[in-house]
């Protein structure tokens, strides 16, 4: 692609690499961001596929360091934890990634920001959803499947998912290690898919494996604070980013970008 073979290529690295650092840093802090933030910052230098190639790579290392941090027993219980969430999720994300060619996707993030943004409100100021503590099939397939149409389209499937965990109170070093398994799940998928769309391919998937090491950088720093929060900050810190992540949702669903 010609963006990223003319001229001032280095910058456009450049900035690509501090927002990587950025996102992973927020990642490593509350277990989540990382593509909303990506996609946001790499799309307004970059066409949005190409931004959407970009944060592939970055998404599938860190989440799969996110999720085996605790060990391959505590990510393989997980699995078996929320398989309809992730089954369900796996299905629509594919499903939906061969769309993005052919389509806009700014119906969707109104359709899931306004929902986003109203849950993180909602639980700041103290009203708890009402969603049981051990969800059934049916409540984990229906997220899954939300989750994972956002994800295949738009790269990002972190809103739900996290809305889902909080309002279950998962325990911070679980939450983190869930959505570890179903981002690293999903971002195995994501990749397969778009190599299929054609969204990922021989011009974009350098700049996707470029950011790969920044992200790393920037997880790393959101750990070190992350290790040293309790529950209480950590669910208010999630929630925070939770709502910022639904107003940007929500801005570039009405502007288009």
């Amino acid at each position: 692609m010609e963006l990223l073979s003319g001229q001032g290529p280095l910058l456009l690295y450049v900035f690509a690499g501090v927002m990587a650092i950025l996102a992973g840093m927020v990642k490593g802090l509350v277990g989540f961001g990382m593509p909303m933030i990506l996609i946001s910052g790499l799309s307004t230098i970059m066409p949005p596929d190409v931004a959407l190639a970009g944060l592939i790579g970055p998404t599938l290392v860190t989440n799969l360091w996110q999720a085996l941090r605790q060990g391959p027993g505590a990510a393989v219980a997980s699995v078996r934890m929320f398989a309809p969430f992730m089954v369900a999720g796996a299905v629509t994300l594919v499903l939906a990634a061969q769309l993005v060619p052919h389509m806009r996707s700014e119906a969707l993030l109104l359709i899931i920001a306004v929902p986003i943004t109203g849950f993180a409100l909602l639980m700041l100021l103290g009203r708890e959803l009402p969603l049981p503590a051990q969800p059934g099939r049916g409540v984990q397939g229906a997220i899954g499947a939300l989750s994972g149409c956002l994800g295949g389209m738009t790269g990002v499937w972190g809103p739900t998912t996290v809305a889902m965990l909080t309002a279950m109170q998962t325990e911070k070093r679980d939450q983190i290690r869930i959505q570890g398994v179903i981002y690293g799940s999903g971002a195995v998928l994501l990749a397969v898919a778009h190599f299929g769309s054609g969204v990922l391919n021989a011009a974009t998937v350098g700049l996707s494996f470029v950011l790969i090491a920044p992200a790393i950088l920037g997880q790393w720093l959101g750990l070190q604070v992350q290790d040293r929060i309790d529950q209480v900050m950590f669910r208010r810190l999630t929630l925070i980013v939770l709502l910022l992540a639904g107003l940007n949702l929500l801005r570039r669903g009405v502007m288009g970008g």
